[in-house]
């Protein structure tokens, strides 16, 4: 709740024993709107009683209701989506009233929340398990590629064939052929120029010495 001057923020905590499917709504206009109020609370779940409240105290020109739902998860979800929004121009106020409540209502919502309760510790261990799992077999998958990535480095080629080829794409191996073949080229250039070389004679020095 907001602050006002120097008094310390007011804080207001629900429990479960505070919710119900039972709640009152003030500040509804004056205006013999009960039908158009049912029809707004139902679009968030079933109603089973709409009626005023007419021996409940009231601003002038407003009217008091009191609302059953079928759940206490629609009457909960209602209340945080109709509390303090406008109704026919008015700012309509949304409580609970567990002060309506049976024996076996009470019983009925306790029942309900431990259900709610487990099924979210169950989802929220179910999260943290396959995270595990999944983060376990990575990690295995990052040392099984590991492993095999020293493997390869560690091997030595002592020949490399030159009509094999080693790469999974073509515009890659016709590169690697090129290459080959103008270092074949070369290759065979140097071995002809030393050839030649060797084949000519030793050119004789005629010019006289003094």
């Amino acid at each position: 709740m907001p602050r006002y001057k120097d008094e310390p923020v007011a804080v207001r905590v629900y429990t479960v024993c505070d919710e119900s499917k039972y709640l009152i709504v003030r500040n509804v206009p004056s205006l013999g709107c009960g039908e158009e109020l049912k029809n707004l609370f139902e679009s968030y779940g079933p109603v089973e009683e709409c009626k005023p409240m007419d021996a409940e105290d009231c601003e002038p020109y407003t009217d008091v209701f009191f609302i059953k739902f079928s759940q206490v998860s629609n009457a909960r979800f209602s209340k945080r989506k109709l509390d303090e929004s406008i109704f026919l121009g008015n700012r309509i106020q949304v409580t609970y009233a567990p002060q309506f409540e049976t024996l076996s209502d009470t019983k009925e919502k306790l029942e309900v929340r431990r259900r709610e309760v487990l099924s979210r510790i169950n989802s929220t261990s179910g999260r943290k398990e396959s995270t595990q799992a999944e983060s376990s077999l990575s990690h295995k998958r990052g040392h099984g590629h590991a492993s095999q990535g020293s493997s390869t480095t560690d091997m030595v080629y002592d020949h490399v064939s030159s009509n094999k080829d080693y790469f999974p794409s073509a515009s890659m191996n016709a590169t690697v052929n090129l290459v080959r073949d103008k270092l074949d080229k070369i290759e065979s250039s140097s071995k002809g120029s030393d050839s030649s070389m060797a084949s000519k004679k030793p050119k004789v020095d005629a010019r006289r010495r003094i």
